[in-house]
């Protein structure tokens, strides 16, 4: 779902009373209702949350991690799910019907994730086939939307995590001479440069312009990048680095593969979250680490390890705005509303998406 289209959805909005009550008697509420339904109610809750929120969450993790541990609840009959949709959706994938999955706020989308839709996917398809016959497979990050998903799984291709990427690029070339990566440019980019295709063998498809931009021949292009990518980790530069190298010149950087070439290049480490998350666990005390990603998990990261010196690469960094929009409030809401018989927000995907859709996770989680 797009964010416009979630700001101008039809479903209910956070009634004014839960704007009104002090920040203990949200909390109050919401360990009331978790009390209450005991097993039979799980939080995922995604490591960008604010403290606020995943102070409560059963469980923190990537979107994928926390799709699997939903499915995984055998008493759960409701996963309010502390993210974004695409994640609620996944989640909603991967469990079994008679368990339904909510989202606190309807507005917590993702910018990235709205950078490909059904109807330009399908367009650049077309075109790019008649370009090159059938010799391209589709790859799809998770950060995108079960239509996405879907299309991916139709057409013979997989979904991938920053985790497994550079897998699940050598599985796919492994079928094709050629592959289509969405929705996130720098994540491909990235995956596929670190595999050893030149960057003079990678094209980007513009889906505004629908046309392919590429600065090699076309006939010796491997793999096609979407023209889209993370409105946070793009704003991570490469002035940034330089900055920590003169002022912390002992400090190691660390960013996430969805940063662009430049600044990874520039970087000691690229990871996942859970690499980034547990390459600073397991430094030593004192160590010194500038962080390349959102920026609540970068100030959580920094309230675990007192014991070293952390930093975001981008002090100026502003957190996750749609991941944000979960908040203590609407979280507050849900739960009441689930306990009470009336849930808001409930995220389902209809069976006609879901089942290539599913497909493409599977591929997947075969194959990583």
């Amino acid at each position: 779902m797009k964010l416009f289209e979630t700001l101008n959805t039809t479903r209910p909005s956070l009634p004014d009373r839960y704007k009104q009550l002090s920040i203990p008697e949200l909390e109050e509420t919401v360990r009331r209702v978790k009390k209450e339904w005991g097993q039979r109610l799980f939080i995922p809750g995604h490591h960008y949350q604010k403290d606020e929120v995943i102070q409560f969450a059963d469980a923190r993790g990537d979107s994928l991690k926390l799709a699997q541990l939903s499915a995984s609840q055998q008493e759960a009959e409701a996963i309010v799910f502390c993210g974004v949709h695409f994640m609620a959706e996944t989640a909603d994938l991967l469990t079994r019907d008679d368990q339904y999955v909510y989202l606190p706020d309807m507005r917590a989308g993702c910018s990235m994730a709205d950078m490909a839709d059904i109807r330009q996917t399908e367009r650049a398809w077309e075109q790019l086939t008649t370009l090159y016959g059938e010799t391209i497979l589709p790859l799809t990050y998770v950060n995108s939307t079960a239509a996405i998903k879907s299309f991916v799984g139709a057409h013979g291709g997989a979904t991938v995590t920053s985790s497994n990427a550079a897998d699940m690029v050598s599985w796919a070339f492994s079928k094709k001479p050629r592959l289509l990566f969405l929705p996130d440019q720098h994540l491909g980019r990235n995956t596929a440069y670190e595999l050893g295709i030149s960057l003079d063998n990678m094209a980007v498809w513009d889906p505004i312009r629908e046309e392919l931009v590429c600065d090699g021949p076309l006939d010796e292009v491997q793999v096609i990048l979407w023209k889209g990518h993370c409105s946070v980790h793009e704003n991570f530069t490469t002035a940034n680095v330089d900055h920590i190298r003169r002022e912390y010149p002992d400090m190691k950087i660390i960013v996430h593969p969805e940063c662009s070439r430049e600044v990874v290049e520039a970087s000691d480490i690229s990871g996942s979250t859970n690499t980034i998350i547990r390459s600073i666990q397991q430094s030593p005390p004192g160590s010194a680490w500038a962080v390349g990603t959102e920026m609540n998990l970068v100030n959580r990261i920094i309230q675990e390890h007192p014991d070293k010196q952390i930093v975001s690469l981008n002090p100026r960094m502003c957190p996750c705005l749609t991941m944000n929009r979960i908040d203590l409030p609407h979280l507050a809401w849900a739960l009441e509303s689930l306990a009470e018989g009336h849930p808001p927000n409930r995220i389902k995907v209809e069976e006609q998406v879901a089942g290539p859709a599913r497909l493409a996770l599977n591929r997947m989680l075969d194959h990583a």
